[in-house]
């Protein structure tokens, strides 16, 4: 059993604090609210060792250190800053490995097609968000599912990260950049692959002892696991979701997804279609634009087809270079149309802003700098 306090939720606390009692000089009762002050520490105090928990008696700080446990710490091995104001931060962790977490310090990087007018389809307004800073956040190093637009599917996988190095990602950037409003599952490897210790993560996040990030402001975002959808719908607290569809038809999908031959299109928005029987959530389904591969109007049609009688919303990404990818973003005109299309059918659509590009931060660039050395 692990012995990080980080990626333990209050009720794991106490049960550590019940077990252990508190000593100072002779044993007497041990006292649950303890294991508030080490909960609070941890996730508003930034504490990174549990000497400076010091509510705690210091023979229990001492008790808890000589048992083993200690408190999580990424190490901070770069930043980078876009001239769009988004940061990378690339992490170290204790076996050596690598990840990065991306902060959008305005997060509604979107033009809304639904309500808005944009550049993109003749009008000059964006939606913006004020206030919001969004944290990306990686599940795995690197990932296995080889999607072939992405970069972090290049690197291959290997290994899930624990809750407590999920969660230090937020409360490290925190500490650094300001309190995170947002936190979305759209990093390094695929959430519903390291589905326990997402959920994990998630619990603590969103605890209102802890970072109190509300749960409507978590989103887990999966390239299409099945199970894990379905296992979502049954749980008592639901994040948001949003599935990487890409393409229309199986035969796409399969070539851009490798994924797509074990859970195909059909499979999955029965998955989908399960979710919101029982949760009645609207989903968002991400949309990848590559140039001449999945961008014309009738891979629009198709989409709408595929789409019909959801609750959903579209997200449209235009393609994001990194070495080695033969692949081009759509232009402008083709997205127009692409969207227009979708918008015409009744399909809210919105279109993310290359963000980040700058920096390898864009969606499907993180792990790109490790490709080109």
């Amino acid at each position: 059993m692990s012995k990080d306090l980080k990626e333990k939720t209050l009720n794991e606390l106490e049960q550590i604090v019940l077990g252990l009692g508190q000593t100072s000089g002779e044993l007497v009762e041990p006292k649950k609210y303890l294991a508030e002050y080490i909960f609070h520490f941890i996730h508003n105090e930034a504490a990174t060792e549990i000497a400076q928990i010091t509510p705690l008696s210091k023979a229990f700080r001492e008790q808890l250190t000589d048992q083993g446990y200690y408190i999580c710490q990424l190490a901070l091995a770069n930043k980078l800053i876009d001239k769009d104001s988004t940061a990378k931060y690339v992490f170290t962790l204790g076996d050596g490995s690598r990840i990065e977490t991306v902060l959008l310090l305005d997060p509604s990087h979107e033009i809304d097609l639904h309500r808005r007018n944009h550049p993109i389809m003749g009008g000059s307004n964006i939606s913006r968000g004020k206030g919001r800073r969004t944290l990306c956040v990686s599940t795995q190093v690197g990932c296995a599912l080889s999607c072939v637009f992405c970069a972090t599917g290049r690197l291959g996988f290997s290994r899930n990260l624990t809750a407590g190095e999920i969660v230090d990602q937020v409360n490290t950037v925190q500490t650094e950049a300001g309190r995170i409003t947002n936190v979305v599952y759209m990093g390094m490897g695929e959430p519903l692959l390291n589905y326990r210790a997402v959920l994990k993560s998630i619990a603590i996040l969103n605890h209102p002892k802890g970072k109190n990030i509300g749960i409507r402001h978590i989103t887990i975002s999966t390239c299409g696991i099945v199970p894990g959808i379905k296992r979502l719908a049954q749980e008592d607290v639901r994040p948001r979701l949003a599935i990487s569809l890409n393409a229309p038809s199986d035969a796409l999908r399969t070539k851009l997804m490798p994924i797509n031959a074990k859970y195909p299109i059909e499979e999955l928005l029965k998955a989908v279609r399960f979710y919101q029987d029982r949760t009645r959530q609207r989903v968002s389904f991400e949309y990848v634009m590559i140039k001449g591969l999945n961008d014309s109007p009738e891979h629009a049609r198709m989409l709408v087809n595929l789409l019909r009688g959801l609750m959903c919303h579209v997200n449209l990404i235009e393609h994001n270079p990194h070495p080695g990818c033969k692949f081009a973003g759509s232009d402008s005109g083709r997205i127009k149309q692409f969207a227009s299309v979708l918008e015409r059918a009744g399909i809210e659509t919105t279109v993310r802003f290359r963000i980040g590009r700058g920096i390898r931060a864009a969606c499907g660039q993180l792990g790109a700098d490790w490709l080109d050395g």
